[in-house]
């Protein structure tokens, strides 16, 4: 048997049905270029369809019949190494993806090509000579009609709109007949950025006499070697611009023998801001000792998780910075992730203080090719600590000493989209890899993290006391109910008015929380009670008072508001309160006072250019949803109101209370932050929620053992996981009766005895939340258990075994372990 060289290729067009490293030929003159994290070009599927697909591994092998050969390698070194590719194979283990879209996850999206399909007539036929070999082929004369006025050759999408989507069989059949020839084209989506460079190739005191002979004759040419004698090195572009010189005139002294034309790389990184360098840090006893303990468990370079649990204020950004400076001291590198983007210019400006050019951001408010090139840094191994978001925890740093979670609990580190990522996880992953360490910081910890803390799974430092050493804000509990009873039917109680006079008067900053963007939660007609919804997804439409407009939230539907009811003539009444209704109200208590309104409305990005007015312009009120409720540091915040803290604790989600309590802490927590004291207004309709009372107090202990009494009597996280499968489609009627077929095969799978022993239990099937988003179904069924590996290979194969369904088509299914939301 013939020996050959094999390599296993995940491959871009494989559905997670029948996801799996596939063989294929590598050619003699692919031979050196294909190696394991390359990229390549693969045939796939009965008709050859050209696919994108990254190399797993290669081995020697029998040639056996049948094997298909690699087309094209697209990259000349691997763009994922030995340990990305084990990363991208525990993504695809742990959150049922195909091993291509853990690929994807893990690298820029500026990196990938597109792949498209052309086809072409083959060479020398004309028309009548391509009918006469197409024969009675279906199709045949639309296919050849649009291919010779495209001049021979189109793109598959192309014919697909001139002749239908059916059109595939035609075309394979056209090529069976040898009319047609398939090729496939890739393209980047963000190509590297060159720049051309002059540089001289003879000794300046040379180039200087040249330029002083050429000075009367060709005195551009003189100014060129001038320049250049005393720079040695200099981009054409600059050089054309101080001389006048043209690229003709450069290439006549490149010819000469005076010059060399290169080309270099060019990075589109975002330019450093100059922040003045950061005083020593002084860490109070409660720090120094946390600190302590952690660069111990750093020195020892083995894997392990801390939770570093301090009251809002406390100081545990000065603890990171010191870690991180111990770690570079080891020769190691750091990752610091935060859960908004909102957070991420003001956690920069103190790195960069401390770190200077060795630290950057990486999140997916910058462009694309600032984000690829940032990547191209960062895997060379220019800097040493990288700040951003939940996607920067897949940073391609070598020799990773630390990562560092702040807001530990929040949702955002979870991703919505496939794979359905937890950061947390992956981060405990990358540590495992490099024996570095997971530092968990939150004032209020997951209630899972908490409880391992306490259970000794994790280390755990705590710091009880503000950095500053002020009192924790004074908290008042505003009762709504008695302000409707005194004819108050604002958003704004009589206290919080009150307080906020106050803080108008001697010329301090105010910070109100509401989150619920829009003017109005929706209209009503008073006579008949209609309600507005949006005609693609089950939920009323948000009235916006700044374009008169009713949206909706979650597909962006957007209609003209009306005053009177299209049903029965009555008026529609404006139910409920957002930010551009409390905006509204606060001008009309305050016509003087400046108030600044950040949401998903107003911020479009700009979230750091509102901060910093809010910050210098000395704003009295900043308004805003969950942007303002976490990580900001304004000393000159003396008051925090929150003007509606029921709105996420009455909702169909289990970690409903934990989120409750740790956004009300956090927005409390933005006041006092300086030498001033704070104070903080919390408005309610349940003052007597045991919920809302700890938070007032700031007491996470007494929050944490009444819930953790609740979640394990209910089974709920950490006590079991659960398993959340939801089908969506477009019929309502066949979402259901298939959730019904996945209830019943989980009870089947359930009853193993692999499983058995976790005693797993089966819920289900009941609509999502919102049932219909974007016009497409969703229903929901739950299994309670454990996630260990019998549990992941059954959800794997249920996943695959509903694909796999004739009555399933048209229909998606994806699994969610634990989800936040």
């Amino acid at each position: 048997m013939e020996r050959a060289v094999i390599a296993k290729v995940a491959v871009a067009a494989a559905p997670y049905s029948i996801d799996k490293p596939y063989d294929y030929l590598i050619p003699e003159p692919l031979l050196e270029t294909v190696r394991p994290g390359v990229r390549v070009t693969v045939p796939f599927g009965r008709g050859n369809r050209g696919s994108e697909g990254i190399v797993l591994t290669r081995e020697d092998g029998e040639k056996t019949p049948g094997v298909k050969a690699i087309a094209a390698a697209l990259d000349s070194e691997p763009v994922l190494d030995g340990e990305g590719i084990a990363l991208a194979l525990f993504l695809r283990q742990r959150y049922f993806c195909t091993m291509y879209e853990a690929a994807r996850t893990i690298l820029p999206a500026g990196l990938w090509y597109q792949v498209r399909e052309v086809w072409r007539l083959a060479e020398g036929l004309d028309r009548a000579q391509a009918e006469e070999l197409a024969g009675n082929v279906r199709g045949a004369p639309g296919v050849l009609d649009v291919l010779l006025a495209s001049g021979g050759s189109a793109e598959l999408k192309t014919l697909k709109a001139a002749c239908g989507d059916g059109i595939g069989e035609t075309l394979r059949a056209l090529c069976r007949k040898k009319v047609l020839v398939l090729e496939t084209e890739t393209s980047r989506k963000i190509n590297d950025k060159l720049r051309r460079m002059a540089e001289l190739t003879v000794d300046a005191e040379d180039a200087l006499d040249e330029a002083e002979r050429k000075k009367r004759s060709a005195p551009v040419r003189s100014e060129v070697l001038r320049l250049l004698a005393s720079t040695g090195r200099v981009a054409v572009r600059d050089l054309c611009y101080f001389t006048g010189a043209t690229l003709r005139t450069l290439k006549s002294l490149e010819k000469a023998g005076f010059v060399t034309l290169s080309q270099e790389e060019e990075l589109r990184v975002p330019e450093p801001k100059t922040v003045p360098v950061g005083s020593p840090i002084v860490l109070n006893p409660e720090q120094e000792a946390a600190f302590r303990r952690v660069r111990t468990l750093t020195e020892e370079k083995r894997a392990a998780a801390v939770l570093l649990q301090g009251v809002t204020g406390s100081g545990k950004t000065e603890v990171y910075i010191r870690l991180v400076q111990e770690v570079l001291c080891q020769g190691r590198r750091a990752i610091v992730l935060v859960p908004e983007i909102v957070l991420t210019p003001q956690m920069m400006r103190k790195f960069t203080s401390y770190f200077g050019a060795r630290v950057v951001m990486l999140h997916s408010g910058l462009c694309l090719s600032e984000r690829y090139d940032q990547w191209k840094r960062i895997r060379r191994g220019e800097v040493d600590v990288v700040l951003g978001t939940r996607s920067a925890v897949f940073a391609p740093l070598k020799d990773l000493g630390i990562i560092i979670m702040d807001e530990e609990q929040e949702s955002s580190y979870q991703s919505e989209n496939p794979p359905r990522y937890h950061a947390r996880d992956v981060a405990k992953f990358r540590c495992a890899q490099s024996g570095a360490v997971l530092l968990l910081g939150s004032a209020t910890p997951a209630v899972e993290s908490a409880w391992a803390a306490r259970e000794g799974i994790y280390h755990q430092e705590l710091l009880r006391r503000r950095y500053n050493e002020k009192a924790l804000p004074q908290v008042t509990i505003a009762d709504m109910r008695r302000e409707i009873r005194n004819g108050n039917a604002g958003a704004v109680s009589e206290i919080l008015r009150q307080e906020l006079e106050r803080n108008l008067a001697v010329g301090e900053q105010s910070i109100l929380f509401l989150n619920r963007r829009g003017n109005s939660r929706m209209l009503l007609c008073g006579e008949c009670g209609r309600v507005p919804e949006c005609p693609r997804c089950s939920v009323p439409l948000t009235y916006h008072s700044a374009n008169g407009r009713l949206m909706c939230h979650y597909c962006g539907h957007s209609e003209r508001a009306y005053d009177i009811c299209p049903d029965c003539g009555g008026r529609m009444k404006h139910v409920g309160t957002g930010t551009q209704k409390v905006e509204e109200e606060l001008h009309t208590l305050f016509p003087d006072a400046g108030v600044l309104r950040m949401d998903a409305d107003t911020a479009g990005g700009g979230h750091e250019k509102l901060l910093r007015r809010f910050a210098e312009e000395k704003i009295p009120i900043l308004l805003g949803t969950q942007m303002v409720a976490k990580g900001l540091d304004f000393e000159n915040v003396t008051l925090v109101g929150v003007l509606s803290a029921d709105l996420s604790l009455y909702v169909d989600n289990y970690r409903a209370a934990e989120r409750t309590f740790s956004l009300l802490t956090q927005v409390v927590g933005r006041a006092g932050r300086g030498s001033k004291t704070g104070r903080a207004v919390i408005q309610t309709y349940t003052p007597g929620n045991d919920v809302i009372r700890a938070a007032a107090d700031q007491d996470y202990d007494r929050f944490y053992d009444s819930e953790i009494r609740l979640r394990r009597i209910r089974r709920y996280p950490p006590f079991a996981d659960l398993f959340t499968f939801t089908v969506s489609g477009t019929d309502e009627g066949a979402v259901l009766r298939s959730a019904v077929w996945l209830r019943e095969e989980l009870h089947r799978l359930a009853s193993s005895p692999e499983m058995a022993e976790s005693q797993p239990e089966v819920l289900g099937p009941t609509p999502a939340p919102v049932v219909k988003v974007n016009n497409r179904y969703r229903y929901r069924v739950t299994l309670v258990g454990r996630n260990d590996r019998a549990t992941r290979e059954r959800t794997a194969w249920l996943l695959k075994a509903f694909a796999s369904r004739r009555e399933h088509r048209g229909l998606s299914v994806f699994a969610d372990c634990n989800a936040m939301e």
